[in-house]
């Protein structure tokens, strides 16, 4: 019986590149020139801190950081970025959160609307994927469509596919 798995995958090694070709330009802008500006990336908790003096420079930081990303071949949708809050030093904190994975909810609402389209294919949630089977191929073809255009808030994936 023919499945695929919807996912929703971060390559952090991309993230990773992203943030060192964002410390690259930023040093040789002319505006970041003698300003406190640092770029650091957890890996493990998949959060970006960004760090600088006054709002117009987070803002080149993050359109710079975004631009980076989308050359990388990442979904600009992955990151959650926090409003800047001030520290005790003078300048300004943003937190960006790195989401990967499926919530359930997110999980849920794919589940609705790939039943809401009648084909003769069904879909379980495991975990932060969803398994999703038929008879045919072509009905999977047809599901991976619709998501595709649906305008969901995540980049999805299609991995495992056998037939």
């Amino acid at each position: 019986m023919p499945s695929l798995d919807i996912v929703s995958r971060v390559d952090m090694q991309e993230v990773d590149n992203a943030v060192n070709n964002t410390r690259k330009m930023l040093t040789s802008r002319f505006d970041f020139r003698n300003s406190k500006t640092e770029i650091e990336l957890d890996r493990k908790e998949k959060k970006l801190s960004l760090l600088t003096e006054d709002e117009m420079k987070m803002e080149a930081i993050r359109e710079t950081f975004t631009q980076n990303a989308v050359r990388r071949g990442l979904d600009a949708r992955i990151f959650e970025f926090k409003e800047p809050q001030p520290t005790s030093g003078g300048m300004l904190k943003r937190e960006v959160k790195i989401q990967e994975g499926l919530t359930q909810d997110q999980a849920k609402d794919i589940v609705k609307r790939i039943k809401a389209t009648n084909l003769k294919v069904q879909p379980s949630i495991q975990g932060e994927e969803v398994r999703v089977s038929g008879k045919k191929i072509d009905d999977l073809r047809a599901c991976m469509t619709m998501l595709q255009g649906a305008g969901l808030p995540v980049p999805l994936q299609f991995v495992n596919m056998k037939s």
